[in-house]
């Protein structure tokens, strides 16, 4: 066990199964289930690390492969680590670069000693081992990092996805021995793609290696929602009742509902923020494009039913006006809406854990 570190599971809702639980970290406590504000560069964008504290985020997401590339994890390691860098002293979790390395080059060579690739900024030629993404890591000083692993696109063959899978399980070994922090906790990641059996073996084989918690990667990659929550639903009893599970990039309304409901405690996704920035806001009656004229002259809020700082403040005409008018106050109000719309619901879904109702209460979402 690292030290600082715990999970403990507090409760499990009756009529779901879903778990209650909370994180312990050196940098604070985590409610699970819980959601993580996507900071790919050191920031969420658009938003403040004090507003962020203020809406009841508990730890946020930054990315390894973009902060090795610029600014460098050197230098990140020179500012006291990105809790200093950043400025925010509540819990990090960074991710291993794999996702990125894969999906933002359609150069990359990949064998089974790692990969190399070019960078999207300058088409500089680079190399991540498995020991690699461990070094960039504790370098940043995340409080939670991941091992490097291979995400099989989708759709893929049986074939590659056996393949990337297997070079998945032996990069962890190898990640788990380079790894050498003890105040970082450090987590393996399932594969497998679409196919049940072979999901069923690398959650075997990731729980057999005793990291301090599980990740689910490889899915939210373009297959149909149903799809990913049957493959969430082949794992769930063969997940370690002890450690945390994460879902990696997922956190729609609905998907965050569901995937409580299948045995998941942690998420982490780009869609509020990104849906911000494109005039798009999450509310409890649905999505609203509030580019859209439509709200041209509604003077109430975003959502009636909010207590953010937009929503408290401003009206959807207003902001409408602001998208239109290029302003980059549109984006910095959506953003806080829709992030603390997102954390809202989290606190609500623990909420319907802790009352054993979370089947009914995901029945009064609306998506």
């Amino acid at each position: 066990m690292p030290n600082g570190f715990s999970f403990k599971l507090l409760k499990e809702c009756r009529q779901t199964g879903a778990r209650l639980g909370v994180l312990t970290t050196p940098h604070g406590i985590i409610k699970t289930p819980c959601f993580m504000p996507v900071g790919t560069q050191a920031t969420v964008k658009a938003v403040m690390p004090k507003d962020l504290a203020d809406i009841g985020a508990e730890i946020i997401l930054s990315n390894t492969y973009h902060l090795y590339l610029r600014p460098g994890d050197a230098l990140v390691r020179s500012a006291g680590g990105l809790h200093s860098f950043m400025s925010w002293d509540r819990p990090i979790l960074t991710d291993s670069g794999g996702f990125q390395v894969f999906s933002l080059g359609d150069t990359n060579r990949i064998t089974d000693d790692g990969v190399e690739f070019r960078s999207h900024l300058d088409g500089s030629k680079h190399y991540f081992t498995p020991e690699k993404a461990i070094e960039i890591q504790e370098n940043l000083g995340a409080d939670i990092i991941m091992a490097f692993d291979e995400c099989a696109p989708y759709p893929a063959s049986r074939e590659y996805t056996e393949q990337a899978m297997k070079r998945t399980h032996e990069w962890a070994k190898r990640c788990k021995t380079a790894h050498k922090r003890d105040d970082q906790a450090l987590f393996g990641i399932i594969q497998g793609g679409m196919y049940k059996d072979l999901r069923l073996e690398s959650t075997k084989a990731i729980t057999d290696m005793d990291f301090f918690g599980v990740a689910v990667g490889g899915l939210s990659v373009g297959e149909p929602k149903e799809l990913m929550y049957e493959m969430l639903e082949a794992i769930r009893d063969e997940l370690p009742k002890e450690k945390p599970h994460y879902l990696m990039g997922v956190g729609s309304p609905d998907c965050l509902v569901n995937g409580v409901m299948r045995g998941i405690d942690m998420f982490d996704c780009v869609l509020p923020t990104r849906a911000a920035r494109n005039g798009l806001a999450l509310t409890s009656t649905g999505r609203k494009m509030l580019r859209n004229a439509e709200y041209k002259n509604d003077f109430s809020p975003i959502d009636e039913s909010c207590d953010c700082y937009a929503c408290r403040n401003f009206t959807a005409a207003y902001i409408r006006h602001l998208i239109k008018a290029e302003e980059i106050l549109a984006a910095q109000l959506i953003t806080l809406h829709n992030l603390k719309f997102t954390l809202n619901l989290m606190e609500r879904i623990r909420e319907a854990i802790l009352s054993d109702s979370l089947a009914d209460f995901a029945l009064s979402v609306t998506y």
